[in-house]
Protein backbone atom coordinates (compact mmCIF):
# COMPACT_ATOMS: atom_id res chain seq x y z
CA UNK A 1 0.00 0.00 0.00
CA UNK A 2 0.96 3.67 -0.67
CA UNK A 3 0.76 6.20 1.87
CA UNK A 4 0.78 9.81 2.02
CA UNK A 5 1.27 11.03 5.10
CA UNK A 6 0.78 14.17 6.75
CA UNK A 7 1.44 15.89 9.84
CA UNK A 8 1.94 19.50 11.59
CA UNK A 9 5.15 18.79 13.01
CA UNK A 10 8.10 17.04 11.57
CA UNK A 11 7.58 13.60 13.85
CA UNK A 12 11.37 13.26 14.60
CA UNK A 13 13.02 12.63 16.84
CA UNK A 14 9.68 11.55 18.83
CA UNK A 15 10.06 13.90 22.00
CA UNK A 16 6.80 16.08 22.78
CA UNK A 17 3.06 15.04 22.60
CA UNK A 18 2.47 16.27 18.87
CA UNK A 19 5.07 14.07 16.92
CA UNK A 20 5.09 10.91 19.38
CA UNK A 21 1.56 9.80 17.93
CA UNK A 22 2.63 10.38 14.67
CA UNK A 23 6.10 8.61 14.48
CA UNK A 24 4.61 5.83 16.11
CA UNK A 25 1.86 5.43 13.21
CA UNK A 26 4.28 6.22 10.30
CA UNK A 27 7.27 3.87 11.77
CA UNK A 28 4.35 0.54 12.14
CA UNK A 29 3.29 1.56 8.51
CA UNK A 30 6.64 1.47 7.76
CA UNK A 31 7.26 -1.83 9.42
CA UNK A 32 4.14 -3.57 7.72
CA UNK A 33 5.96 -2.94 4.64
CA UNK A 34 4.23 -0.17 3.04
CA UNK A 35 5.49 3.02 1.13
CA UNK A 36 5.23 5.55 3.37
CA UNK A 37 5.64 9.28 2.33
CA UNK A 38 5.81 11.74 5.25
CA UNK A 39 5.15 15.49 4.32
CA UNK A 40 5.67 18.24 7.21
CA UNK A 41 7.33 20.78 8.35
CA UNK A 42 9.75 21.98 10.74
CA UNK A 43 10.96 25.71 11.98
CA UNK A 44 14.41 25.71 12.40
CA UNK A 45 17.81 24.34 11.12
CA UNK A 46 18.32 22.07 14.11
CA UNK A 47 15.12 20.92 13.89
CA UNK A 48 15.50 20.16 10.29
CA UNK A 49 19.03 18.11 11.02
CA UNK A 50 17.55 15.95 14.04
CA UNK A 51 14.34 15.57 11.76
CA UNK A 52 16.78 13.50 9.14
CA UNK A 53 16.70 10.77 11.50
CA UNK A 54 13.31 9.93 9.98
CA UNK A 55 14.58 8.03 7.04
CA UNK A 56 15.25 4.87 8.84
CA UNK A 57 11.29 4.88 9.57
CA UNK A 58 9.33 6.04 6.59
CA UNK A 59 9.92 5.55 2.24
CA UNK A 60 11.01 9.44 2.26
CA UNK A 61 9.88 12.85 3.35
CA UNK A 62 8.93 16.03 1.91
CA UNK A 63 10.26 18.73 4.44
CA UNK A 64 9.52 22.14 4.67
CA UNK A 65 10.73 25.43 6.41
CA UNK A 66 8.21 27.66 7.79
CA UNK A 67 9.56 30.89 9.57
CA UNK A 68 7.91 32.59 12.82
CA UNK A 69 7.56 35.94 11.56
CA UNK A 70 6.60 34.69 8.44
CA UNK A 71 3.45 32.58 10.63
CA UNK A 72 2.86 35.10 12.69
CA UNK A 73 1.66 37.47 10.45
CA UNK A 74 -0.21 34.58 8.60
CA UNK A 75 -2.11 34.81 11.28
CA UNK A 76 -2.97 38.32 11.81
CA UNK A 77 -4.11 38.55 8.27
CA UNK A 78 -6.09 35.47 9.03
CA UNK A 79 -8.17 37.42 11.82
CA UNK A 80 -10.76 39.09 9.64
CA UNK A 81 -11.93 36.49 8.05
CA UNK A 82 -13.20 32.84 8.36
CA UNK A 83 -10.39 31.16 8.51
CA UNK A 84 -8.62 29.76 11.82
CA UNK A 85 -5.74 31.73 12.39
CA UNK A 86 -3.96 28.88 14.23
CA UNK A 87 -4.06 27.07 10.61
CA UNK A 88 -2.27 29.63 8.77
CA UNK A 89 0.82 29.22 11.47
CA UNK A 90 0.97 25.87 9.67
CA UNK A 91 0.84 26.73 6.07
CA UNK A 92 3.55 26.41 3.75
CA UNK A 93 3.00 27.43 -0.26
CA UNK A 94 6.51 25.39 -0.82
CA UNK A 95 5.07 22.21 1.06
CA UNK A 96 1.85 22.60 -0.63
CA UNK A 97 3.59 22.68 -4.27
CA UNK A 98 4.99 19.33 -3.20
CA UNK A 99 2.35 17.56 -1.54
CA UNK A 100 0.13 18.42 -4.96
CA UNK A 101 3.25 17.18 -7.35
CA UNK A 102 3.36 13.99 -5.04
CA UNK A 103 0.09 13.80 -5.74
CA UNK A 104 0.26 14.17 -9.77
CA UNK A 105 2.69 11.53 -9.76
CA UNK A 106 2.03 8.66 -7.52
CA UNK A 107 -1.57 6.61 -7.01
CA UNK A 108 -1.56 6.31 -3.33
CA UNK A 109 -3.95 4.14 -1.81
CA UNK A 110 -4.65 6.39 1.20
CA UNK A 111 -4.18 9.68 2.28
CA UNK A 112 -3.52 9.58 6.47
CA UNK A 113 -3.54 13.34 7.69
CA UNK A 114 -2.37 13.66 11.70
CA UNK A 115 -4.11 16.93 13.20
CA UNK A 116 -6.81 19.09 11.59
CA UNK A 117 -4.31 22.19 11.00
CA UNK A 118 -2.77 20.72 7.96
CA UNK A 119 -5.62 18.40 6.86
CA UNK A 120 -6.77 21.57 4.12
CA UNK A 121 -3.52 20.65 2.06
CA UNK A 122 -5.42 17.41 0.79
CA UNK A 123 -8.82 18.02 1.63
CA UNK A 124 -9.83 18.44 -1.82
CA UNK A 125 -7.50 15.72 -2.97
CA UNK A 126 -9.68 13.33 -4.95
CA UNK A 127 -9.14 9.41 -5.26
CA UNK A 128 -7.83 7.68 -2.51
CA UNK A 129 -8.80 6.93 0.72
CA UNK A 130 -8.56 9.58 3.17
CA UNK A 131 -8.38 9.50 7.32
CA UNK A 132 -8.38 13.02 9.27
CA UNK A 133 -6.76 12.19 13.16
CA UNK A 134 -7.79 15.03 15.03
CA UNK A 135 -5.98 13.42 17.93
CA UNK A 136 -7.49 16.40 19.83
CA UNK A 137 -10.01 18.76 18.92
CA UNK A 138 -7.99 21.55 19.03
CA UNK A 139 -11.19 24.18 18.70
CA UNK A 140 -12.13 22.76 22.32
CA UNK A 141 -8.55 24.03 23.50
CA UNK A 142 -9.16 27.93 21.84
CA UNK A 143 -12.54 27.81 23.76
CA UNK A 144 -11.02 26.74 27.18
CA UNK A 145 -8.19 29.26 26.89
CA UNK A 146 -10.48 32.39 26.48
CA UNK A 147 -11.45 32.51 30.57
CA UNK A 148 -8.48 32.13 31.40
CA UNK A 149 -7.16 35.19 29.34
CA UNK A 150 -8.24 38.74 29.85
CA UNK A 151 -10.42 41.06 27.58
CA UNK A 152 -9.73 41.63 24.76
CA UNK A 153 -7.92 38.30 24.38
CA UNK A 154 -10.21 36.54 25.66
CA UNK A 155 -12.85 37.21 23.07
CA UNK A 156 -9.79 36.47 20.37
CA UNK A 157 -9.29 32.79 21.91
CA UNK A 158 -13.15 32.18 22.06
CA UNK A 159 -13.66 33.33 18.41
CA UNK A 160 -10.45 30.99 17.24
CA UNK A 161 -12.29 28.17 18.78
CA UNK A 162 -15.38 28.60 17.30
CA UNK A 163 -13.47 29.14 14.00
CA UNK A 164 -11.34 25.96 14.38
CA UNK A 165 -14.74 24.29 15.41
CA UNK A 166 -16.63 25.72 11.82
CA UNK A 167 -13.33 24.14 9.54
CA UNK A 168 -13.35 21.00 11.76
CA UNK A 169 -17.38 20.20 10.96
CA UNK A 170 -16.26 21.57 6.94
CA UNK A 171 -12.70 19.19 7.13
CA UNK A 172 -14.63 15.87 8.80
CA UNK A 173 -17.20 16.04 5.72
CA UNK A 174 -13.91 15.89 3.38
CA UNK A 175 -12.44 12.81 4.40
CA UNK A 176 -13.73 9.17 4.47
CA UNK A 177 -13.07 8.41 8.15
CA UNK A 178 -11.86 10.60 11.43
CA UNK A 179 -10.69 9.46 14.07
CA UNK A 180 -9.30 11.02 17.78
CA UNK A 181 -7.23 10.10 20.88
CA UNK A 182 -9.44 9.21 23.41
CA UNK A 183 -13.35 8.31 23.52
CA UNK A 184 -14.12 11.96 25.62
CA UNK A 185 -12.47 13.44 22.00
CA UNK A 186 -14.01 11.21 19.94
CA UNK A 187 -17.76 12.37 21.53
CA UNK A 188 -16.89 15.52 20.65
CA UNK A 189 -16.06 14.89 16.85
CA UNK A 190 -19.10 12.78 16.28
CA UNK A 191 -21.01 16.31 18.41
CA UNK A 192 -19.90 17.91 14.86
CA UNK A 193 -22.55 15.33 12.93
CA UNK A 194 -20.59 15.76 9.66
CA UNK A 195 -18.53 13.14 9.70
CA UNK A 196 -19.04 9.83 7.38
CA UNK A 197 -17.64 7.41 10.09
CA UNK A 198 -15.63 8.09 12.99
CA UNK A 199 -13.32 5.93 15.57
CA UNK A 200 -10.44 6.48 18.20
CA UNK A 201 -7.32 4.69 18.95
CA UNK A 202 -5.43 5.71 22.06
CA UNK A 203 -1.75 6.79 22.57
CA UNK A 204 0.48 4.31 23.83
CA UNK A 205 4.43 4.69 25.38
CA UNK A 206 7.96 3.15 24.86
CA UNK A 207 7.55 1.03 27.71
CA UNK A 208 11.10 -0.41 27.52
CA UNK A 209 12.64 3.54 27.41
CA UNK A 210 10.01 4.60 29.86
CA UNK A 211 10.58 1.92 32.71
CA UNK A 212 11.10 2.58 36.69
CA UNK A 213 14.45 2.92 38.27
CA UNK A 214 17.00 0.33 39.44
CA UNK A 215 17.78 2.90 42.43
CA UNK A 216 15.87 3.87 44.79
CA UNK A 217 13.85 7.69 44.50
CA UNK A 218 14.36 10.74 46.56
CA UNK A 219 11.34 10.70 49.02
CA UNK A 220 11.59 14.21 48.95
CA UNK A 221 10.98 14.85 45.64
CA UNK A 222 8.15 15.40 43.71
CA UNK A 223 7.68 16.88 39.79
CA UNK A 224 6.35 17.87 37.06
CA UNK A 225 7.54 17.17 33.49
CA UNK A 226 6.23 19.00 30.22
CA UNK A 227 7.39 21.77 27.69
CA UNK A 228 7.83 25.48 29.89
CA UNK A 229 6.66 27.38 26.54
CA UNK A 230 2.93 26.02 26.56
CA UNK A 231 0.48 27.95 27.88
CA UNK A 232 -1.60 25.17 30.03
CA UNK A 233 1.30 23.69 31.72
CA UNK A 234 2.76 27.83 32.55
CA UNK A 235 -0.80 28.37 33.75
CA UNK A 236 -1.19 25.39 36.36
CA UNK A 237 2.89 25.94 37.53
CA UNK A 238 1.98 29.37 38.20
CA UNK A 239 -1.15 28.43 40.27
CA UNK A 240 0.51 25.00 41.74
CA UNK A 241 3.25 27.33 43.14
CA UNK A 242 1.05 30.06 44.41
CA UNK A 243 -1.23 28.00 46.32
CA UNK A 244 -0.48 24.21 46.62
CA UNK A 245 3.60 24.61 47.01
CA UNK A 246 3.18 26.17 50.28
CA UNK A 247 1.00 23.83 51.95
CA UNK A 248 3.26 21.19 51.33
CA UNK A 249 6.21 22.72 52.41
CA UNK A 250 4.33 23.54 55.44
CA UNK A 251 4.15 19.87 56.55
CA UNK A 252 6.91 18.86 54.68
CA UNK A 253 9.67 21.71 54.93
CA UNK A 254 12.75 19.32 52.88
CA UNK A 255 10.52 18.87 49.96
CA UNK A 256 11.99 19.40 46.24
CA UNK A 257 9.78 20.53 42.94
CA UNK A 258 11.44 19.65 39.94
CA UNK A 259 9.57 21.53 37.20
CA UNK A 260 11.24 19.28 33.89
CA UNK A 261 10.58 20.65 30.27
CA UNK A 262 12.08 22.60 27.50
CA UNK A 263 12.06 26.81 26.88
CA UNK A 264 10.36 27.87 30.06
CA UNK A 265 9.32 31.06 30.30
CA UNK A 266 10.22 34.18 31.87
CA UNK A 267 7.80 33.89 34.37
CA UNK A 268 8.54 30.23 34.98
CA UNK A 269 12.43 30.70 35.29
CA UNK A 270 11.35 32.70 38.24
CA UNK A 271 9.75 29.66 40.36
CA UNK A 272 13.16 28.66 40.51
CA UNK A 273 13.42 31.27 43.10
CA UNK A 274 11.14 29.79 45.48
CA UNK A 275 12.36 27.68 48.78
CA UNK A 276 12.48 24.02 47.32
CA UNK A 277 11.65 24.52 43.19
CA UNK A 278 14.50 23.62 40.59
CA UNK A 279 13.20 24.82 36.82
CA UNK A 280 15.43 22.69 34.66
CA UNK A 281 15.39 24.44 30.94
CA UNK A 282 15.91 22.03 28.12
CA UNK A 283 16.69 18.01 29.58
CA UNK A 284 18.80 15.94 27.34
CA UNK A 285 16.42 13.05 28.42
CA UNK A 286 13.48 13.73 31.18
CA UNK A 287 14.16 9.81 32.78
CA UNK A 288 16.85 10.72 35.02
CA UNK A 289 14.62 13.50 37.02
CA UNK A 290 11.56 12.17 36.61
CA UNK A 291 13.26 8.96 38.42
CA UNK A 292 14.50 10.92 41.62
CA UNK A 293 10.58 11.69 42.56
CA UNK A 294 8.35 10.11 44.64
CA UNK A 295 5.77 11.74 43.05
CA UNK A 296 4.96 13.56 39.78
CA UNK A 297 2.07 16.02 39.58
CA UNK A 298 0.15 17.53 36.56
CA UNK A 299 -2.76 19.74 38.05
CA UNK A 300 -3.96 20.88 34.47
CA UNK A 301 -6.73 23.24 34.15
CA UNK A 302 -6.28 23.06 30.72
CA UNK A 303 -5.97 19.76 29.02
CA UNK A 304 -7.61 17.80 25.69
CA UNK A 305 -6.75 14.34 24.46
CA UNK A 306 -3.96 12.28 26.32
CA UNK A 307 -1.29 13.61 28.45
CA UNK A 308 1.64 11.84 27.60
CA UNK A 309 3.67 13.34 30.61
CA UNK A 310 0.91 10.98 32.85
CA UNK A 311 1.22 7.77 31.07
CA UNK A 312 5.43 8.17 31.07
CA UNK A 313 5.75 8.44 34.49
CA UNK A 314 3.51 6.06 35.21
CA UNK A 315 5.03 3.60 33.11
CA UNK A 316 8.65 4.41 35.09
CA UNK A 317 6.50 3.64 38.26
CA UNK A 318 6.20 7.13 39.56
CA UNK A 319 3.03 7.85 40.58
CA UNK A 320 0.90 10.44 39.57
CA UNK A 321 -1.26 13.30 41.13
CA UNK A 322 -3.33 15.12 38.62
CA UNK A 323 -6.46 17.12 37.95
CA UNK A 324 -9.66 15.54 36.99
CA UNK A 325 -9.22 16.89 33.55
CA UNK A 326 -5.90 15.60 32.71
CA UNK A 327 -6.40 12.22 34.22
CA UNK A 328 -9.73 11.72 32.43
CA UNK A 329 -7.39 11.87 29.09
CA UNK A 330 -5.97 7.99 30.56
CA UNK A 331 -7.46 4.89 30.22
CA UNK A 332 -6.77 4.46 34.14
CA UNK A 333 -9.24 4.57 37.01
CA UNK A 334 -8.61 7.44 39.91
CA UNK A 335 -7.84 5.71 43.26
CA UNK A 336 -6.43 2.75 41.85
CA UNK A 337 -4.04 3.40 39.47
CA UNK A 338 -3.31 7.41 40.20
CA UNK A 339 -4.79 10.09 42.17
CA UNK A 340 -6.86 12.99 41.35
CA UNK A 341 -7.92 16.96 42.96
CA UNK A 342 -9.15 19.86 41.76
CA UNK A 343 -8.16 22.10 44.52
CA UNK A 344 -4.83 22.92 46.23
CA UNK A 345 -6.10 21.09 49.40
CA UNK A 346 -6.33 18.28 47.69
CA UNK A 347 -3.47 18.51 45.34
CA UNK A 348 -1.61 18.70 48.44
CA UNK A 349 -3.24 16.26 50.51
CA UNK A 350 -2.70 13.62 47.63
CA UNK A 351 0.56 14.30 47.54
CA UNK A 352 1.65 14.14 50.96
CA UNK A 353 -0.02 11.10 51.46
CA UNK A 354 2.08 9.21 49.45
CA UNK A 355 5.34 10.68 50.92
CA UNK A 356 4.63 9.85 54.14
CA UNK A 357 3.18 6.37 53.63
CA UNK A 358 5.75 4.52 51.05
CA UNK A 359 4.06 1.61 50.94
CA UNK A 360 0.99 3.27 49.35
CA UNK A 361 3.24 4.98 46.89
CA UNK A 362 4.74 1.39 46.10
CA UNK A 363 1.07 0.44 45.63
CA UNK A 364 0.44 3.38 42.81
CA UNK A 365 3.79 2.74 41.37
CA UNK A 366 3.02 -1.16 40.18
CA UNK A 367 -0.73 -0.73 39.75
CA UNK A 368 0.22 2.29 37.49
CA UNK A 369 2.84 0.59 35.76
CA UNK A 370 0.37 -2.16 35.40
CA UNK A 371 -2.16 -0.51 33.73
CA UNK A 372 -0.11 1.36 31.18
CA UNK A 373 0.89 -2.24 29.82
CA UNK A 374 -2.55 -3.20 29.55
CA UNK A 375 -4.32 -0.25 28.09
CA UNK A 376 -1.80 1.99 26.91
CA UNK A 377 0.71 -0.18 24.35
CA UNK A 378 1.77 0.87 21.41
CA UNK A 379 1.05 -2.46 19.67
CA UNK A 380 -2.26 -2.71 20.81
CA UNK A 381 -2.91 0.71 19.68
CA UNK A 382 -1.24 0.02 16.04
CA UNK A 383 -3.67 -3.01 15.61
CA UNK A 384 -6.51 -1.05 16.26
CA UNK A 385 -5.33 1.49 13.81
CA UNK A 386 -4.30 -1.13 11.61
CA UNK A 387 -8.58 -2.39 11.92
CA UNK A 388 -9.60 1.16 11.12
CA UNK A 389 -7.44 1.54 7.82
CA UNK A 390 -8.92 -1.94 6.64
CA UNK A 391 -11.75 -0.86 7.02
CA UNK A 392 -12.16 2.58 5.64
CA UNK A 393 -10.23 1.59 2.67
CA UNK A 394 -13.02 -1.29 2.29
CA UNK A 395 -16.03 1.23 2.40
CA UNK A 396 -14.30 3.28 0.10
CA UNK A 397 -13.10 -0.01 -2.83
CA UNK A 398 -16.98 -0.17 -2.44
CA UNK A 399 -18.45 3.17 -2.85
CA UNK A 400 -16.27 3.54 -5.65
CA UNK A 401 -18.05 -0.52 -7.31
CA UNK A 402 -21.42 1.24 -6.63
CA UNK A 403 -20.78 4.75 -8.70
CA UNK A 404 -18.76 3.25 -11.20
Amino acid sequence: MKVLYVCHRFPFPPKRGGKIRPFNMIRHLHQQGHEVVVASLVRSEEEAQAGVGLREHCSRFLMERVYDETATARMILRLPTKGPSSMGYFYSAALERRIQAELARTSFDLIFVHCSSVAPYVAQAQGPAKILDFGDMDSQKWLSYGPMKPFPLSLGYYLEGLKMQLAEAELAKQFDCCTATTKAELATLNGLGTAHRTDWFPNGVDTKAFAPAQQPYEPDTICFIGRMDYYPNQECMLEFCRDTWPLILGRRPNAQLLIIGAEPSKEIKELGRLPGVTVTGSVPEVQPFVHRAAVNVAPLNIARGTQNKILESMAMGVPVVASQLAAAGVDAVPGEHLLVGSRPEEYADRVLHLLDHPEERRRYSEAGRARVLSHHDWKASMKRLDGIIEATLKEKRERQRSIG
